[in-house]
């Protein structure tokens, strides 16, 4: 699919030579940084050199004093806690993270996820029950119950008390908890608003951390695992989550938990060099598939042991699950491709939805984000059991989501989720009503220029403007991941150098140089854009777009362009 090429404008002259100025940066540098909505030399500084202490005050969140006081007062009359989590890698850690914290301090605490496919998401009726059972004062929900009123209410005639810690859009009412910590509340004045599940329930142990009068390095042990549920939620890493994230991988890196270093060690992943793609593409997949295809409280085994021997035998099963997901999900890609052949009308269609019977409800997610990367189209795919539909949607940038299914929320049994990812659960006998309406609630926001995928590129520059500072300093802006991608930059002009070839699995290699600027030749590599060959062939000037890589071969780094497009 051709993308829109759309180059940044340039940055205000005089922001540009303040940040370089004040904090020694290369111009180039400080125009990224400007446009990114870093504009003052202060900005720039917590960018680089954010840390833990930098995070705000956790009681500006609404509700946290009463949370804070509640859960003191538990582990004080030491109370039986249960936190309640979500089945994906953002509740695992989430449980997991809050579990060791109130443990560590004495804390007579126990967990509950529930199934998948019995329970589906959510704060649950069967954890409510469970909760009683065990005879908990006090659930703690994490990564999920925003949404969850009548729950919450059975909680209550129990005579259990609620917190909710949650991430995700409220609706129209709140549940009567105890406390309702959301930063998307309304009435939240919180400042930074994208925490993930596991961020929100970080800050509640921040709260509790300061209310006991502890030092910070009683809650930094966990931060390994805060990182990996942010990044593998795909939240935006700024601000507060790049700092949590940029801090985790440290930790995760030098002195991390043992049940993730077994897992790292199971992926065949290098320790010590983990970062942003190893989570996202490797560890949460492991992580997430055996809440996906069984009880995800195997993985929150793996995360609270501290027994590496113990911790391996659970990694070696969830690498056993993911491989097995991974078949289901490229089943059922293909059958979802089979039906979109018959179903789908580009011309009329400015969304997918797909439902059939028996498909795993645990891979639909995957399926869908496979399906939104090849059409660029928003996608649902519903799995149908009994008469009910149960869908996971995924989204394009710019198109709210979760607002265009709220737009259908007549014809659903249930629906949560955010802007670019959703849940909801509908009867068969609407799915063709919700499949109009929601198609014609898109057709009504969503513009033909909507559906052209883009390419941000931050910069225009020449070759011999990567000079190994401006390198350098590229290098300092990872944590990498939405809304601080890679700096994407395109230069014009380019010669071939050479004869470009295809390696690997249509991987076009090749070298450049920039006649008039520099002699100096350069190695490129386009990840799967061997379609590409023949625009390098015949001597024809090419423009590139690409991103500025390191390429560690044979123990010697080198400088290589990672081009994204050519032209």
């Amino acid at each position: 699919m051709q993308s829109k090429w759309e180059v940044t404008k340039a940055a205000n002259p005089s922001l540009v030579h303040a940040i370089t100025e004040q904090i020694n940066l290369p111009e180039i540098v400080a125009e990224i940084l400007i446009n990114r909505g870093i504009d003052t030399p202060q900005a720039a500084k917590l960018f680089f050199n954010g840390a833990t202490a930098d995070l705000c005050d956790p009681f500006l969140i609404t509700d946290m004093e009463i949370a804070v006081e509640r859960v003191v007062a538990a582990l004080g009359k030491q109370e039986k806690i249960i936190i309640h989590g979500d089945y994906d890698v953002d509740g695992i850690t989430a449980v997991s993270m809050l579990y060791l914290f109130l443990r560590d301090l004495g804390g007579k605490v126990s967990y509950y996820i529930p199934d998948r496919q019995q329970e589906g998401y959510g704060l649950s009726m069967g954890g409510i029950e469970e909760s009683r059972r065990r005879g908990a004062s006090l659930i703690i929900s994490v990564d999920c119950g925003i949404t969850s009123v009548t729950e919450v209410e059975l909680a209550r005639k129990l005579g259990i008390d609620t917190i909710i810690s949650d991430h995700h859009e409220p609706g129209q009412t709140l549940p009567a908890a105890n406390a309702v910590l959301d930063p998307k509340r309304n009435d939240c004045r919180y400042p930074f608003k994208e925490l993930a599940g596991v961020g929100v329930a970080y800050k509640l142990a921040q709260g509790i951390l300061k209310r006991m009068n502890l030092e910070q390095v009683y809650l930094e042990r966990y931060l390994d695992l805060v990182a990996i549920g942010s990044a593998a939620d795909i939240v935006p890493l700024i601000s507060e989550n790049r700092i949590l994230v940029k801090e985790g991988l440290e930790r995760l890196n030098h002195n991390g938990n043992e049940g993730l270093k077994a897992l790292i060690d199971i992926a065949s992943f290098k320790r010590g060099d983990i970062h942003v793609g190893n989570i996202v593409f490797g560890l949460a997949p492991r992580i997430n598939a055996v809440g996906r295809l069984g009880s995800a409280e195997r993985a929150v085994r793996l995360l609270i042991t501290r027994d590496y021997q113990q911790a391996l035998t659970i990694a070696a099963e969830l690498e056993r699950e993911n491989r097995r997901r991974k078949e289901i999900d490229n089943q059922t890609l293909l059958e979802a491709l089979d039906k979109i052949s018959r179903e789908y009308v580009p011309e009329n269609d400015y969304v997918i939805v797909l439902a059939r019977e028996n498909w795993h409800p645990g891979v639909i997610g995957i399926v869908a984000s496979r399906i939104v990367e090849r059409y660029y189209r928003p996608t649902v795919m519903i799995t149908i059991e009994d008469g009910i539909g149960k869908g996971s949607a995924r989204s394009i940038p710019g198109f709210d989501l979760y607002g265009a299914i709220r737009d259908c929320s007549d014809l659903l049994e249930q629906f949560g989720g955010h802007k670019y990812a959703a849940g909801l659960t509908i009867r068969a006998d609407r799915i063709a009503e919700f499949k109009e309406r929601f198609n014609a609630v898109a057709a009504g926001v969503i513009t033909d220029d909507d559906l052209i995928p883009k390419l941000n590129i931050d910069a225009v520059i020449n070759l011999d403007e990567i000079t190994p500072v401006v390198v350098k300093t590229l290098r300092e802006f990872a944590p990498f991941g939405p809304k601080n991608m890679k700096p994407n930059f395109v230069t014009y002009g380019l010669e071939i150098v050479g004869s470009p070839r295809i390696v690997g699995s249509n991987h076009l290699k090749f070298k450049v140089r920039q006649p008039g600027h520099s002699s100096a030749v350069y190695d490129a590599i386009g990840y799967n854009l061997g379609h590409l060959l023949p625009i390098t062939e015949n001597n024809r000037a090419i423009d590139m777009v690409y991103t500025v890589e390191e390429n560690e071969w044979m123990n010697q780094v080198n400088l290589q362009l990672s081009a994204k497009d050519l032209r």
